[in-house]
């Protein structure tokens, strides 16, 4: 009997055990999703617009904001009385598999020249094409850097 037989029956058993890779298309079509929900989150500040990407939970990862899709909405029901100008400004966008990642700036005041704002990365999972979790990282950017390069 050949020994490649049992080889390679052994191979094809794994193969369902291998995480499945997402094509090219859904990974675009992935940060298409995150973009408008981000955008609708943050910058529009409407809950009822960005909840249509939402799946059946919304883990947060961000420990100032509550779990769920109720404490997304109740942050941006805060954001809307209290930081009304707030936006967010997408440098990049990334996708790999279900994690979309968006590298943005994001600033309170954007028309006012003083306000030089924040680095921000927020990483969003999705599951079946909706936002399932969200991790976030933000870095002020600096008066007077110690290099010319940018954050952005």
């Amino acid at each position: 009997m050949n020994a490649c037989i049992p080889l390679c029956a052994i191979a094809l058993l794994a193969l369902p055990c291998l995480p499945a890779q997402a094509s090219d298309a859904q990974e675009e079509a992935n940060k298409k999703i995150v973009l408008d929900f981000y955008d609708k989150a943050i910058n529009q500040k409407d809950f009822e617009a960005a909840s249509v990407h939402l799946g059946d939970k919304y883990i947060q990862h961000n420990p100032l904001a509550a779990d769920g899709p109720e404490g997304l909405k109740t942050f941006l029901v805060f954001a809307k009385q209290n930081i009304p100008d707030f936006r967010i400004e997408f440098k990049r966008v990334f996708a790999d598999g279900d994690h979309v990642i968006v590298h943005g700036h994001a600033r309170a005041k954007p028309n006012d020249p003083t306000d030089r704002g924040s680095a921000v990365m927020d990483i969003f999972r999705l599951e079946n094409g909706k936002v399932v979790e969200h991790w976030d990282v933000s870095q002020p950017v600096p008066e007077k850097p110690n290099n010319t390069n940018t954050m952005f």
